[in-house]
């Protein structure tokens, strides 16, 4: 777990980069899912990164214009016993100062009539419009009074800034502890893959595939699964977003599993398997998985220091286009299949995403015309894939797809740090080669 000294460093660090702006980072409130019953509660990336509270609706002030142990207030949800006997005890003011490293705690109905006083000296507002409306309803009416005593004093009004790109900056380089948490992840991700391939068999409904995976991080004290696990047999795993999970795996076809844990502190394994049901490949489907294979291995040969996720994908991509040419899927010069995207109808995503604390993390893919170089700390997947369906229309040109290409659709995604002395591939426990499918 992330200790509440390494958080502490985090505010520091990102406190130290305001540059004299007030931070305002809310939590995320509590969502209802029908009638009175709501969601399971998830908080904020941005809030947990820079406070480890995780209690709903609370509101973090960062205030680098403050003295020394003034710089830091948490508005929250205050101790209230008869409401805490249905829905679990709080923190309250007490708690977070006690437990959370917090200078000063006011309860959250208090926000309104304190947050004008606490921006007082500050250069600007730090705060992310168009994402908490009743938080950003109280920072513009504080904005707007303050722009009324500019009009009579002559003094330049706050400016308004997002924070997002100081604290995305600042999630994209993982800590130590936070590589170790996510190591965690992978392997417990990667053991509910072996699982999973162990138990199936003809028959299954990709529903019980599905339980099997997510009882195993459920066991390991996860939170259970990072996003809606797709277990997507035959032709289903042409819909890359296939979640419905409710098919009869037959005979003769192929399972994708895309699945990975959250654990407790919210980091986050993110791995796709493909295998036969019966444990035996076609011969079109072997020709397949060793293109996607080989294209996921030489782009994870790729993540180095100095690379970037477009050359990631780059070098996947031409493998694949170079392995549908060979098998007659693609008619033509790679280069200029690639050029005119001639691909897109049998691969249509990218290679892979930044991994933290969201499934898709945040942090920048290019600062203008430039791609984000990788450097060592960060974590990305690599997960090329083929999906071979009459979804889309051929391009001119192209072959149409003969019946016994239709309904095989590959993806293989691993979890890579990029790391001085070449990659780390965190979610190995997780087989992939040919043989190791079928065994």
């Amino acid at each position: 777990m992330i200790d509440q000294y390494s958080f502490a460093k985090r505010r520091n660090r990102f406190i130290d980069q305001l540059a004299g702006n007030a931070a305002i980072i809310p939590a995320a409130p509590m969502v209802t899912h029908h009638a009175d019953c709501e969601y399971p509660f998830r908080q904020n990336s941005d809030f947990w990164y820079l406070t480890g509270f995780d209690e709903p609706d609370a509101v973090a002030l960062f205030l680098p214009h403050r003295p020394i142990g003034e710089q830091y207030v948490l508005f929250v949800l205050p101790k209230d016993p008869a409401l805490e006997a249905w829905i679990g005890s709080r923190e309250g003011t007490d708690g977070v100062v006690k437990d959370f490293g917090v200078d000063i705690a006011h309860p959250l109905d208090e926000l309104p009539k304190r947050l004008g006083d606490y921006l007082q000296g500050a250069q600007g507002i730090a705060f992310r419009i168009g994402k908490h409306p009743k938080i950003e309803q109280i920072v513009l009416t504080v904005l707007s009074e303050q722009l009324d005593t500019v009009q009579r004093s002559g003094s330049l009004p706050l400016s308004l800034v997002a924070p997002c790109p100081l604290l995305h900056n600042l999630r994209l380089y993982k800590e130590p502890l936070e590589i170790e948490r996510m190591r965690v992840a992978a392997r417990i991700s990667a053991k509910a893959h072996e699982l999973a391939r162990e138990v199936v068999h003809p028959g299954m409904n990709e529903r019980q595939l599905q339980g099997v995976i997510e009882e195993y991080f459920l066991a390991q004290g996860a939170r259970g699964p990072a996003y809606g696990s797709i277990v997507a047999g035959g032709d289903n795993a042409c819909i890359l977003h296939y979640t419905s999970n409710n098919s009869i795996l037959k005979d003769g076809d192929l399972v994708l599993i895309d699945a990975g844990c959250s654990l407790s502190d919210y980091y986050n394994g993110d791995i796709t398997r493909t295998f036969p049901v019966n444990g035996c490949f076609t011969g079109e489907q072997r020709a397949l998985y060793e293109v996607v294979l080989a294209a996921q291995k030489a782009a994870l040969q790729s993540v180095l220091p100095g690379q970037n996720a477009e050359g990631v994908h780059a070098i996947a991509l031409r493998t694949l286009v170079e392995g549908l040419v060979d098998l007659g899927l693609l008619y033509g010069n790679v280069d200029s299949l690639i050029e005119q995207n001639a691909y897109r109808h049998l691969y249509m995503h990218r290679t892979g995403h930044w991994l933290g604390l969201d499934v898709h993390d945040v942090g920048a893919y290019r600062l203008g015309e430039y791609p984000v170089k990788l450097e060592p700390g960060m974590i990305l997947t690599v997960e090329p894939g083929l999906y071979i369906s009459d979804r889309f229309a051929v391009p001119d040109g192209q072959p149409s797809i003969q019946d016994r290409w239709k309904g095989i659709g590959i993806r293989i995604e691993d979890d890579v740090l990029v790391g001085l002395n070449g990659p780390e591939v965190m979610s190995s426990d997780a087989q992939k080669s040919i043989s190791e499918m079928e065994s």
